[in-house]
């Protein structure tokens, strides 16, 4: 009799999340929480743009606070008002936040496998990542700056970036990168090797730590690096929006400071301060628990 063999067994199929790349993930994971957090916080984006723009025809030292300013949206435009500027934000955060993640990841796995940076290379990681991220977004940062500012009537981000090389050309998508990457890098360093440093001040011999506590350490260590990194690059970040905001006038970045100076002392490059140390700390904050979080859940370790 003979026997008839049986077809050999077709193997388990794969999990797709196997199959990507290690970059790929963290990229997917960090589009996935910046995206999040940039649409839960977009009016305090909005507010401290709206500090820092100053009002035509108003005396140069004359400001509202953040709750003027914001009655005043909200009387003007209505609650959506706070929102505007989302579009080019989450069209900025989607592969801006993954770049970084991504870049963040590959740096570490191909210079530091296996251990946990120093400060001084946190400081490299995150500058370098956050620089690549930065130049990458430039033209959407600046069409996000002016949807912000309530000067600029364009109706989707498509019809920006063409309205913008029409009339400024290439130079113009990418007017204010030098103090978008004075802003972003030391951001980025200051913030990995602060972030790092309080992580494992706080997870350090804690070895029976429950693990529903550690997303609560990872945001808590997150709130402390996104304020003190904010608060040292905020006169950077009021330069970048005179600049984005000044097309007619060439301002340089040398410019744009002596001009801030000029009409508003130094307490002019703190303009928007509190809203933005409010926006980039919550916001680093969500982001970085939510990537530990999703990248924990495809096997990785950030």
């Amino acid at each position: 009799m003979i026997q008839k063999s049986r077809p050999a067994l077709l193997p388990p199929p794969q999990d797709v999340r196997d199959t990507l790349h290690p970059a790929i993930k963290a990229f997917l994971c960090g589009s996935v929480s910046g995206t999040c957090s940039a649409m839960l916080l977009q009016p305090l984006d909005l507010l401290k743009t709206r500090l820092q723009t100053p009002p035509p025809g108003a005396p140069g030292r004359s400001r509202l606070g953040m709750l003027a300013v914001c009655a005043n949206v909200v009387r003007a435009e209505s609650l959506r008002g706070l929102w505007r500027g989302l579009s080019p934000s989450i069209a900025r955060c989607v592969p801006g936040v993954g770049i970084y993640f991504g870049t963040l990841h590959a740096l570490q796995q191909r210079f530091l496998p296996g251990r946990a940076p120093s400060p001084l290379e946190a400081v490299l990681l995150g500058a370098g990542s956050r620089s690549v991220a930065g130049i990458c977004t430039s033209p959407i940062t600046v069409v996000k700056t002016r949807y912000e500012s309530g000067r600029y009537g364009y109706r989707s981000v498509y019809e920006a970036l063409s309205s913008i090389y029409r009339s400024e050309g290439r130079r113009g998508l990418f007017r204010g990168l030098t103090a978008t990457l004075l802003r972003d890098a030391p951001f980025s360093g200051i913030y990995l090797m602060f972030y790092g440093q309080t992580k494992s001040l706080a997870l350090g011999g804690t070895e029976q730590l429950d693990p529903a506590l550690v997303p609560i350490v990872n945001f808590g260590c997150g709130v402390l690096a996104g304020a003190l990194a904010s608060l040292a690059t905020q006169p950077a970040d009021v330069m970048k929006t005179r600049m984005q905001l000044s097309p007619g006038n060439g301002q340089a970045l040398g410019q744009a400071a002596a001009l801030i100076f000029k009409n508003h002392g130094l307490r002019g490059f703190f303009q928007g301060g509190l809203p933005r140390i409010l926006r980039r700390t919550l916001m680093a904050a969500l982001a970085w628990a939510l990537y530990e979080e999703m990248m924990a859940k495809v096997g990785l370790k950030s």
